[in-house]
């Protein structure tokens, strides 16, 4: 066995024009990195070379992913360039599998100087699926980001990612170990000898799910929780994991530790491909989970997407939670989750287009309410400051100030929390809270792979119609229904924190009784371009009906003013949420 040092080399390379970072990091077609030369070696130098090597050097650096196809390949390619880049130690999750709300949590715990996570969060796995690579900071969250509002990429406001991209343009060289071989089957340490280091480099493997557990066992009543879903009068769920990476947390907190029945967890095995499914949480792609819960013998569901940090709640029934229903009402019962008894509450947080339902509780308790463009890193930003403490966004991400990043099993846990503790079932806490403060019946449309060029000629031509001042009197009648324009805009954003400005978030028309139009779109996907548009509107006394029915009106009026169906050559929306 030959135990001479491995070698470095620096191999030549050309840049790629097309590796600017969205906001959830780097996303394209697995073809894309399998069949580019060094695409993927280009992006990871990148990375890399976007920190001092003062910092590098001998730094910990945390690495996992959702187990979508190309992870491993992706972890042996950032083992070999790490090492030659002067990281001192890479943690690396088991079989390369880590949730991202675990790698914030390790980042934090390690106080490593970053983390690399392979997912593509929500989109589809396997060969023909879609990969990719996002750089999370030392805080253990999200680098600020780039956005296609405004039909041009933002700059990135504090420079990592902008940095990143820019290194990329102009890469000529990259550094890389290719004698390195990590087992990643095999949990403990791994040493190896580099030509010209004084130091070994370190692999650490381990336990995707222990260090994020012990996180979750002192925020929330462990106790109380197996009461509840494991004791004498307990309570029966249903869990989806999609085939993501939540398989493995779910059945050793949920079913281990909790005394859930195995049963009650599905779709457990981590896959590629995710079973050929989307790993995506909402009523179209959890369809099954929604189908099992009709028949009223599971109390509780939720299901979780491929990287762990999104989730969905449903009740008894099927009875589905919004998102900004969901936020909402963890707000208003916080202090059922002993973490909050302790820390207090310093904020909430929504996303802009999220409804406003968080606001009515933050006016009612008196808590600071803040209202951030799309993209965790604006609640990073906030809870880095100690000013908030739970936030949500309306794409069923929903987290507190423990790490980070969105948490899937967090929010999951929460809610089980509320229920233990009002011995309730999912339908009448939302129904009493609908009573206390009015509902914000929500929806949002999602036009998916639509054509790039006309879906931003489509909201350049909005933008020009709204921002008109006569725009801001029109009225829209439909049936019964009259609805006056009071503003009209594209969302832009002051951080409080260091008063940076971000502009071009989201084109917004807001009526006279508090209902709102929102268009924005999206980037998160691989090819073409995602058109959203939300809808919210508020009832005090009209609490209980059928949501698309009360909005119908609206929507009716958003697809008028934008010709959307007309400009894109759709007959409705891919998806309805």
């Amino acid at each position: 066995m030959d135990n001479s040092p491995l070698q470095v080399l620096t191999i030549p390379t050309a840049p790629y024009p097309d590796q600017r970072p969205g906001t959830n990091g780097l996303r394209k077609k697995v073809y894309v990195f399998q069949s580019r030369r060094n695409y993927l070696h280009n992006f990871i130098q990148s990375i890399f070379s976007s920190i001092d090597l003062r910092d590098r050097q001998g730094s910990t650096v945390v690495v996992g992913g959702d187990g979508r196809f190309f992870n491993q390949t992706a972890i042996e390619v950032i083992g070999q360039m790490a090492a030659a880049n002067g990281v001192g130690r890479l943690i690396i999750g088991h079989h390369g599998i880590m949730s991202t709300p675990a790698i914030s949590c390790v980042i934090r715990k390690y106080k490593a100087i970053g983390g690399i996570i392979l997912t593509a969060s929500h989109n589809p796995g396997g060969p023909d699926g879609d990969f990719g690579i996002k750089f999370n900071t030392a805080n253990g969250g999200n680098w600020r980001g780039g956005s296609m509002q405004g039909h041009m990429p933002s700059p990135a406001n504090d420079g990592v990612t902008n940095k990143i991209f820019q290194i990329s343009r102009t890469i000529e060289e990259f550094a890389i170990c290719p004698g390195l071989k990590v087992d990643l089957t095999t949990l403990g340490k791994q040493m190896f000898d580099l030509e010209n280091k004084f130091k070994p480099f370190t692999v650490e493997i381990v336990d995707s799910v222990e260090s994020y557990a012990n996180l979750l066992r002192n925020i929330f009543d462990f106790s109380a929780l197996k009461e509840l879903l494991s004791g004498q009068n307990h309570i029966k769920i249903r869990l989806d994991a999609m085939h993501g990476v939540m398989g493995p947390y779910v059945r050793r907190i949920i079913c281990e530790e909790l005394g859930c029945p195995a049963n009650s967890a599905i779709n457990c095995v981590p896959l590629e491909d995710f079973g050929g499914q989307y790993p995506d949480p909402n009523l179209t792609y959890a369809a099954d989970l929604m189908d099992s819960m009709r028949d009223g013998q599971y109390d509780f569901g939720a299901a979780f997407d491929g990287d762990g940090d999104r989730n969905m709640i449903l009740g008894k029934h099927g009875f589905f939670v919004t998102p900004p229903d969901s936020v909402a009402v963890i707000a208003d019962n916080i202090f059922c989750i002993p973490y909050f008894q302790h820390t207090g509450v310093r904020g909430f947080a929504r996303s802009m287009p999220t409804s406003a339902a968080l606001d009515r509780v933050a006016t009612a308790t008196k808590i600071e309410l803040y209202e951030t463009p799309t993209g965790w890193k604006f609640f990073g930003n906030l809870m880095d400051a100690g000013r908030l403490s739970l936030c949500g966004e309306e794409s069923f991400g929903t987290g507190g100030d423990h790490i980070r990043e969105k948490d899937g099993l967090w929010a999951v846990l929460a809610w089980l929390s509320i229920l233990a503790y009002r011995r309730q079932g999912v339908e009448d806490i939302l129904k009493d809270h609908w009573m206390k403060y009015g509902r914000n019946y929500f929806t949002r449309y999602d036009y998916e792979n639509v054509d790039i060029d006309a879906a931003c000629e489509m909201m350049e031509d909005l933008e020009i119609l709204i921002a008109d001042k006569s725009f801001a009197r029109q009225r829209f009648a439909v049936e019964d229904k009259i609805y006056q324009v009071e503003k009209a805009d594209n969302f832009e954003y002051t951080d409080p924190v260091d008063s940076t400005i971000t502009r071009n978030q989201g084109l917004r028309i807001i009526f006279s009784d508090g209902s709102r139009i929102i268009y924005r779109l999206s980037g998160t996907g691989s090819e073409g371009a995602t058109v959203r548009v939300y809808i919210d509107s508020y009832e005090k006394e009209h609490i209980f009906e059928e949501t698309q029915v009360m909005l119908a009106p609206l929507a009716t009026i958003a697809l008028k003013i934008s010709q959307l169906h007309h400009r894109t050559g759709r007959s409705g929306p891919s998806v309805i949420t």
